[in-house]
Parts: structure tokens; C-alpha cells; sequence
């Protein structure tokens, strides 16, 4: 009988592999999406501006969350509530400022 060998992962825990990195891009968006949201809610945007820098966050939260799924989909349950927390409200800090601007 053959021996069974497990694949290593190129994200072995203590490693900043690109499914990591890529979650944590997405965490950092959610913050960065949120302080735009409230600043668009305050009516400090323009709407071209805000309309080119979604559709170039929707380019890159794409390939992304692709890529965070990635290193998310063996974690527990809390990991992956908080990745759609976080696609949500990124999603909401594209979506909100060209709807009120």
C-alpha cells in the first residue's frame, strides 16, 4: 500500500502567504470603505471621483476575496462571518456614496 503523504500548504501557519495577505487587504478596505461612508454621508465627495474609485475598488475587492476565500474557508466559522462582514461593508462603501452623491 502506498503511503499517503498531506500537500503542504504555501500558507503554513506563521507565513504571510497571499491568501493572508489578501484576507487582511480586505480588513484594512472595511476600514478604509467605512471612514469614506461616513465622509460621503457628510457630503464631502465628488461623483465622478467616487464613481472612478469604484469601479476600481470593485476590480481589486474581486480578485481579492477570491484570494481571501482562499485562507478563509479552512478557519472556523468566526473567520469566515467576519470575511462577510467585511465584503458587506466594503461592498456598502462602494455602493452608498455613488447612490447619495
Amino acid at each position: 500500500m502506498a503511503k499517503q503523504t498531506k500537500k503542504s500548504s504555501s500558507s503554513s501557519s506563521g507565513m504571510w502567504g497571499l491568501n493572508k495577505i489578501s484576507f487582511w487587504v480586505i480588513v484594512a478596505a472595511t476600514i478604509l470603505y467605512a471612514v469614506a461612508l461616513i465622509l460621503s454621508a457628510c457630503g464631502v465627495s465628488s461623483v465622478a471621483v467616487s464613481a472612478l474609485q469604484g469601479i476600481a475598488a470593485a476590480i481589486m475587492i474581486i480578485i481579492v476575496s477570491i484570494l481571501a476565500w482562499r485562507y478563509v474557508r479552512p478557519k472556523p466559522a468566526v473567520w469566515k462571518v467576519l470575511y462577510i462582514v467585511c465584503l458587506l461593508i466594503v461592498i456598502a462603501g462602494i455602493v452608498v456614496p455613488l447612490v447619495i452623491g
